[in-house]
């Protein structure tokens, strides 16, 4: 298999932790979306990435389908329940998760992170509303989360890759948030979580 994807991707990032979580094998192939002569449209429609080729060629896209679809392959590291409402429980959490990081990725590209945008054309009320949708998520991570070791449980799940992959993208590109001084439970999941080789070796760059 291969994977096509940023390292500084969340979506990215929660991939490659499953497939290392999950001990398989696959080749990482680096792309960057925005840039001109980025060639991720010839295998995903929508140009974003993460991207699995299969093994015959097809190619699997979004990092929810991604990760559910690598769940399956082995049942080493089992990160998402197969039915119930333990697997809703998880797939909220992953929603959660990616709600975060969809709404910074808005306010950054909206703030600067996109040169398609002239400063004129920048709207600080539409980052304004970013920020708070990523405020109140991670209100909801630390009151779901409360003094459980995992976010789903006791053992790690898809529940808590999806929070760390979100909780340390904003670290990596919102440092002024300062979630860990108001949420010191989040923070220590997060440390826990980056004690893992899957965690640690993906950390964006």
């Amino acid at each position: 298999m291969k994977l096509i994807g940023s390292l500084s991707s969340p979506y990215v990032r929660k991939v490659r932790i499953v497939m290392a979580e999950k001990k398989l094998d696959y080749q990482f192939v680096p792309e960057n979306p925005w840039a001109a002569d980025s060639a991720v449209s010839a295998s995903n429609p929508l140009g974003k990435v993460p991207c699995l080729i299969m093994e015959g060629g097809e190619a699997v896209f979004d990092s929810r389908v991604i990760v559910e679809y690598l769940d399956t392959l082995s049942p080493v590291g089992k990160l998402i329940p197969s039915t119930g409402r333990e697997r809703a429980e998880v797939k909220t959490w992953e929603a959660l998760a990616d709600g975060v990081m969809d709404a910074g990725v808005l306010a950054r590209l909206e703030s600067g992170g996109y040169d398609g945008r002239t400063e004129s054309q920048r709207s600080q009320v539409w980052i304004d509303r970013q920020l708070s949708k990523i405020d109140d998520g991670i209100k909801a991570m630390a009151r779901g989360l409360g003094d459980k070791p995992f976010c789903s449980g006791v053992h790690i799940s898809l529940s808590d890759v999806a929070v760390g992959c979100a909780l340390g993208w904003l670290e990596f590109r919102f440092p002024q948030i300062g979630w860990r001084d108001e949420h010191p439970n989040l923070g220590r999941l997060i440390d826990k979580l980056a004690l893992r080789p899957s965690f640690a070796d993906s950390k964006p760059a």
